[in-house]
Parts: structure tokens; C-alpha cells; sequence
């Protein structure tokens, strides 16, 4: 059964993404990722910003730091659909490493850690997928417990 809502209603609708969706609306991606995709959407949780440090969130989402604010975004957005499933046939066919690349063009490393995606940015941060395949009319979310940062 396909899923109804796309990936903007669908973190709306969850209650601990209100930061990503704030931030999706402060930077103007609202129509991008509520169209057809497919896409997929590493969703940090509220309490995933939380962890960056103090003013963080409130400075990015100022008019005038859009662009930073953007591509932090599209560093957790990959072309199509890749599911948990995918991904992890992606790490196991290439040696316990998968590098996936963004849609703002850098690249993210997929390994696992047990049963957990484990993803490392750009600057060596580690974020474990906490919740996998939550499927979308436009794709699908993995929801996650730290923020990308690009380089």
C-alpha cells in the first residue's frame, strides 16, 4: 500500500521533527521535498539539534545564513529510493563501507554496527539511523540521532 503523505507532511505529522521542518521552511524546500522524487531523507529528530551547540538552530534559520541553511539540508537528501535494505546490501557489496552521495553533491558513509546504520559526514561526525523505511508518497525517511555537517 503506498504511503499518503509525502516527506514534508510525513515530518510534520511525527512531533520530533518540528526543527527539521521549521528549518525545511526557513530555507525554502517545502515545495522540493512535498514534490514527486523520489527522495531520500536522512531526518534528524529535534533532539538531534538539540545537541548542536547553543544558537546554532537559531542562527541557521536566519534570512540571511539561507544558503548554509540549504545545503545542511540537502546533505541529508539522496536522489530515489534507497531503503534500510538497500543500504545495507550497499555496504555489504562494497566491503562494510557504502558512500552515498547527497543531493548538495558530498558524500556520506554508510557502515553498520550491529543492526544499526551507523552514517559518517564530512567532518567524522557519527549518526546512527534510529528508525528505518518510515515510506512516503514521495520516497523515504530514515530518522536519525545527529545532524549531518558538511565540510
Amino acid at each position: 500500500m503506498a504511503a499518503e503523505a509525502n516527506i514534508v507532511q510525513t515530518a510534520q505529522s511525527t512531533g520530533m521533527h518540528n526543527t527539521l521542518v521549521a528549518a525545511v521552511q526557513a530555507a525554502g524546500l517545502v515545495e522540493t521535498l512535498s514534490g514527486p522524487g523520489p527522495f531520500t531523507v536522512f531526518a534528524p529528530t529535534d533532539d538531534a539539534f538539540a545537541k548542536l551547540p547553543a544558537g546554532t538552530v537559531e542562527t541557521l534559520v536566519k534570512p540571511e545564513n539561507k544558503a548554509t541553511l540549504t545545503t545542511i539540508l540537502t546533505y541529508h537528501a539522496v536522489a530515489g529510493k534507497v531503503t534500510a535494505g538497500d543500504l545495507v546490501k550497499l555496504i555489504n557489496d562494497n566491503g562494510g563501507k557504502a558512500t552515498i552521495t547527497t543531493v548538495a553533491g558530498a558524500t556520506l558513509t554508510a557502515m553498520l554496527d550491529g543492526d544499526k546504520v551507523v552514517i559518517t559526514d564530512a567532518k567524522g561526525g557519527k549518526t546512527t539511523v534510529v528508525k528505518a523505511d518510515v515510506m512516503t508518497s514521495n520516497g523515504v525517511v530514515h530518522v536519525t540521532d545527529g545532524v549531518f555537517l558538511p565540510a
